[in-house]
């Protein structure tokens, strides 16, 4: 270290005495109801896994089968030699589980974001974006240099406000919003909002990360949860969560989807999603399709969770999905109950500023559908006597 760079050292001290440094554990093994850490066997209420298939049998034969016939890399961009028969079939079969004309897969989520919205919406444009809106979307607006205007969180009085107000500064206009809302686990009025894009002229974009394989049919989305199929211009997800895998993508009409493959700096300037993890997404698809037993069982999950923290008095704030959080406000409390659930074998990760407001700093669980009955109530029971012990209860 230089002395042009202990301001470094200092920064994290100041974040130190704020209870603000997350300790980041390193996973041993796979990713399922139980995963190990430092050799232990750890309950796990935290992982976005939330159908269990990051580490399903179909799955992993499917990402070793691609390996076998394909290698483990693409070998180059989309546009110039990396895209295969897997990435051809993934769009297809995304965009018929979507309900859309066409997809666009990327090597991430944020890289959709990122890559799509730019194309979307230029300098000349306006963008109304929720208030509570993922980091990637903020990025990708900025990246876009369109005209940003934020509305108030879930309300669509003040969007239509916005929107009166300021629909004529941009040539085209985008109403973009999470879906779901991944440390509160609320959903967008997303048909409200695509009556007011119809009213007044502006696309509609939902990221649906944390919606798909949890909200819809089978797991199919947001947009399918209301009914909007033909009505919402882009719908973006990722495959790193309910999906278990790696990537994600942009779906919408076919000129949309072709105007990205010729325009989105990702597609064009990083190289493609790996074949393992293209394999993985098309064999996860096909168990959603197929059953949507996974998907009722992690609602369950989530119900009795929520329903034994709200008996003893946890704040569960406003989710009306499997995201649970257990708000408790002060970042050092927060910390305290984590490191004190992660002793007794429960491994849930703090949250605090900047990830979420100051003020609301929380430990997001997280229940998947490989939960057991009993592992539910393990976790309760460890938030009851933890939380009596250090006073947050």
């Amino acid at each position: 270290m230089t002395e042009r760079t202990l301001w470094a050292r200092d920064e994290l001290n100041r974040m130190r005495e704020e209870g603000r440094v997350v300790p980041i554990r390193t996973i041993e093994g796979p990713q399922g109801a139980y995963v190990t850490i430092d050799g232990r066997k750890m309950l796990n209420m935290c992982s976005n896994n939330y159908l269990g298939l990051a580490n399903h049998p179909e799955v992993r034969k499917a990402a070793i089968e691609a390996i076998e016939k394909f290698g483990v890399g693409a070998g180059a961009v989309r546009t110039i030699a990396g895209t295969n028969t897997l990435h051809v079939e993934a769009e297809r079969k995304l965009a018929r589980f979507k309900g859309m004309d066409a997809s666009i897969v990327f090597q991430g989520g944020l890289l959709a974001n990122s890559g799509t919205i730019p194309v979307m919406v230029s300098k000349d444009d306006v963008v109304f974006s929720e208030e509570l809106n993922h980091a990637s979307i903020i990025d990708g607006v900025r990246l876009s240099g369109a005209k940003k205007i934020v509305y108030r969180h879930l309300d669509m009085d003040d969007l239509e406000t916005k929107l009166k107000e300021n629909r004529k500064d941009g040539k085209k206009a985008l109403i973009i919003s999470d879906g779901v809302f991944s440390m509160d686990g609320d959903i967008a009025p997303l048909d409200v909002m695509t009556e007011l894009g119809e009213k007044y002229d502006a696309m509609i974009y939902v990221d649906d990360a944390h919606g798909e394989g949890v909200l819809g049919k089978n797991g199919r989305g947001i947009v399918d949860h209301f009914g909007l199929h033909d009505r919402v211009d882009i719908e973006m997800g990722t495959f790193s969560k309910a999906l278990g895998t790696m990537g994600g993508f942009s779906a919408g009409s076919s000129d949309i989807v072709e105007l990205l493959h010729q325009r989105a700096r990702p597609f064009l300037f990083s190289s493609a999603l790996n074949p393992a993890d293209t394999a993985a997404v098309l064999k996860s698809i096909e168990i959603l399709e197929r059953d949507d037993s996974l998907v009722r069982k992690l609602w369950k999950n989530a119900e009795t969770l929520k329903k034994g923290l709200n008996e003893l008095g946890y704040n569960t704030g406003s989710s009306k999905t499997p995201i649970t959080p257990v708000i408790v406000g002060d970042e050092k409390k927060t910390l305290e109950l984590s490191n004190s659930l992660y002793r007794e074998g429960i491994f849930a990760s703090p949250i605090v500023f900047p990830t979420v407001a100051r003020g609301s700093a929380r430990i997001r669980l997280m229940p998947s559908a490989v939960h057991s009955e009993d592992d539910i109530g393990l976790a309760v029971e460890k938030f009851r006597s933890i939380g009596k012990s250090i006073g947050v209860i």
